[in-house]
């Protein structure tokens, strides 16, 4: 191990004020002020509970009406969907029905334009396919039928989220998970080697694209638009730069697999969960790489022969296919925080700082003994145009309803999805009991 990588850890892992700096933190954030619900927000925002749990919530989406649909974890009532409804416009959701096939994570509503005309859809998605339905006009409840857009995704038990994203212009985008930490010839070995050309990328670890108005598509129909990504839960069309982002899940367990070059210290601190800018043919470089957010650069992964000071640099591994020339990320978060949703602001309700900037939500990490978990927020990163032009600002804390959390069950609630309303409200999911908030501004 290197002696003053060491050094700089240890100094790290001392007791920090409340003002101490994570990697790409803006140092000059605004500060944050309790709020309703426990909540703690920047000045001049409000937040409010629009409904106490529908069940436990993944990603949600807000009509033009403000009807809101959220994809859950478990059938409640019959359903795998709760439509919400502000009947008397008092501000809460007073309304709920269930409906809709299985369990899943991605949702979206989306105007798709088609030969008999633009249509208003509801899609959303199980472990392995996605589903779409119809609205006939204002109804709740789409009255349409289940249709079959994309199905024959790979069945597996980790990280089977299939997030979606659509363009407006008719591209549906498909997260499609690897089903491992780090393609090891033995899973969550010590000491494992990694497989060179790992065939969990044929399938998985990667972003599928399908023609968002056609159906009966299968996985094979559709093209792979980026590769080397772990598992991408927090997937979105950015309008304002007309780009496809996400936030990646970093890998894991990096002391328990090569204890001798990796303490529970090092395990903690990295990786980044990297943010990425998605373009046709994109490498993020998983599972041959991670990404250091101190020493800000990509770092060959031990499974692959890598040392902890070894930075990533092309040719590194022999008989590689497709390519080696990983990108950098638009920028690093902390580790292990779980980014489960992110969205573009692209409203005027929020002050001008926020508008064309991204929201990500944190589910919170389970892995960061012996430090305390972290995530379980909201953060912001500005954006100028198609690039972050800042570090990123906590601007929602509180949902886990204590100050440190020592593991994800003692949690009071988990942010999980977002969504912007048709008045430039961010609302926000619960994941354990479907608690749901709307955060607004008032000058």
């Amino acid at each position: 191990m290197n002696p003053v990588r060491n050094l700089l850890l240890s100094l790290l892992l001392l007791p920090l004020p409340l003002t101490a700096q994570l990697p790409n933190q803006n140092p000059a954030q605004p500060p944050l002020a309790p709020a309703a619900d426990g909540l703690r927000l920047p000045a001049g925002f409000k937040a409010e509970v629009v409904h106490p749990g529908v069940g436990p919530a993944r990603h949600l989406s807000v009509r033009a009406n403000g009807d809101i649909y959220v994809r859950l974890s478990k059938e409640t009532e019959g359903g795998g969907i709760a439509a919400l409804r502000d009947t008397n416009g008092d501000g809460t959701y007073d309304q709920v029905e269930y409906f809709g096939p299985g369990t899943g994570t991605g949702i979206a509503l989306a105007t798709v334009p088609t030969t008999a005309g633009d249509i208003e859809y509801l899609y959303y998605s199980t472990a392995t396919e996605v589903l779409r339905q119809e609205f006939a006009g204002r109804e709740l409840v789409p009255a349409g039928p289940v249709e079959t857009v994309v199905e024959g995704f790979p069945r597996q038990h980790a990280h089977n989220a299939k997030s979606i994203a659509l363009d407006g212009e008719g591209r549906l985008f498909v997260n499609s998970g690897a089903p491992s930490n780090a393609c090891q010839e033995q899973p969550r070995t010590p000491g494992s080697k990694g497989i060179v050309n790992c065939p969990q990328l044929e399938q998985g670890g990667g972003i599928w694209v399908f023609d968002a108005a056609t159906t009966d598509q299968r996985q094979t129909d559709g093209k792979r638009f980026a590769t080397g990504l772990r598992n991408c839960v927090a997937l979105a069309w950015n309008p304002a730069a007309n780009q496809l982002y996400t936030v990646m899940h970093g890998r894991d367990q990096l002391d328990f697999l090569f204890p001798k070059l990796f303490s529970q210290e090092d395990n903690a601190r990295l990786p980044a969960e990297e943010m990425h800018l998605l373009k046709e043919g994109s490498n993020a470089g998983w599972p041959y790489t991670y990404w250091d957010p101190f020493a800000n650069r990509r770092m060959l992964a031990p499974e692959y022969g890598g040392q902890p000071d070894t930075a990533w640099k092309p040719g590194l591994i022999r008989g590689l296919d497709g390519g080696d020339d990983f990108q950098a990320p638009v920028i690093a978060l902390p580790a292990h925080w779980a980014p489960n949703a992110l969205v573009f602001y692209t409203s005027s309700q929020f002050p001008e700082r926020y508008q064309g900037g991204a929201f990500i939500a944190f589910h919170g990490s389970w892995n960061r003994a012996p430090l305390p978990q972290g995530g379980y927020n909201v953060v912001f990163v500005p954006f100028d145009g198609e690039q972050a032009s800042g570090g990123w600002e906590n601007f929602a804390d509180g949902f886990a309803g204590e100050p440190e959390v020592i593991s994800p069950g003692s949690a009071r609630a988990r942010p999980c999805g977002l969504a912007v309303g048709p008045d430039g409200s961010l609302y926000i999911s619960d994941s354990r009991q479907g608690r749901l908030w709307r955060i607004s501004y008032e000058d």
